[in-house]
């Protein structure tokens, strides 16, 4: 019972701790119009929220948009994951160690059955080790089944989560795509039947005009004699 005690405590206190740490995310909190502000406003950044752009770098190249999302996958995800992984071994450990409860309370019976004292003495024996094998038995249930249900319902919410940081990636993506294409249109040549560069064809001096400016013959002043 000591052992079954044990992964209980384990089991749900791991599994509080990663459900009180996905709440404090807030990521449904924050609507989505707001956060797609703050990817190019950092100085209205707050919360959690704005502490994963600020960790994203949502205004770098699209090469460290994908390193920083990497990064912060491996921070914000990976423990999660990790506990829950613990968390899951707890819990398929928990029947079986009801099991090894119900096999040992079972040797004890046919223990006190092979002594032939009869008697009281070997009934209550016999009954101990019963009662031993089902209290074992579905103390081990009695974990295993609410923890299932309980790891189920954090790993939707650990999968929300990474559904929320994909999302987050691709907008700051099509946001620096969008960057880049408008600073594209600025660079770009002038069409050449364009009137804009009509007009600067006229203002721009040729090489012969300047050439044919420089053999023109100066006229001197003449000075009476």
């Amino acid at each position: 019972m000591i052992p079954l005690a044990g992964v209980a405590l384990a089991v749900f206190g791991m599994g509080l701790h990663v459900h009180l740490k996905l709440v404090g995310k807030a990521f449904t909190r924050v609507p989505e119009k707001k956060w797609r502000r703050w990817i190019n406003h950092p100085d209205e950044r707050k919360g959690p929220v704005g502490h994963l752009l600020d960790c994203a770098a949502a205004g770098a190249s699209l090469k460290d948009n994908a390193v920083s999302f990497q990064e912060l996958r491996t921070t914000e995800v990976a423990p999660f994951e990790r506990d829950l992984g613990v968390m899951r071994v707890l819990v398929g450990a928990a029947p079986l160690l009801g099991l090894l409860g119900t096999v040992t309370g079972m040797l004890a019976t046919f223990s006190a059955l092979a002594s032939g004292a009869g008697g009281e003495k070997t009934m209550a024996m016999i009954a101990s080790g019963i009662s031993e094998a089902l209290i074992t038995t579905e103390t081990g249930l009695v974990i295993a089944l609410p923890g299932l249900f309980f790891q189920y319902q954090l790993t939707r919410r650990l999968a929300a989560f990474k559904s929320f940081l994909a999302h987050l990636e691709t907008v700051c993506t099509q946001e620096i795509h969008r960057r880049i294409g408008k600073a594209a249109k600025f660079r770009q040549p002038i069409p050449a039947g364009s009137p804009t560069a009509a007009v600067l064809t006229e203002r721009t001096p040729t090489p012969q005009s300047v050439g044919a400016a420089n053999r023109e013959p100066q006229s001197w002043p003449a000075f009476a004699s």
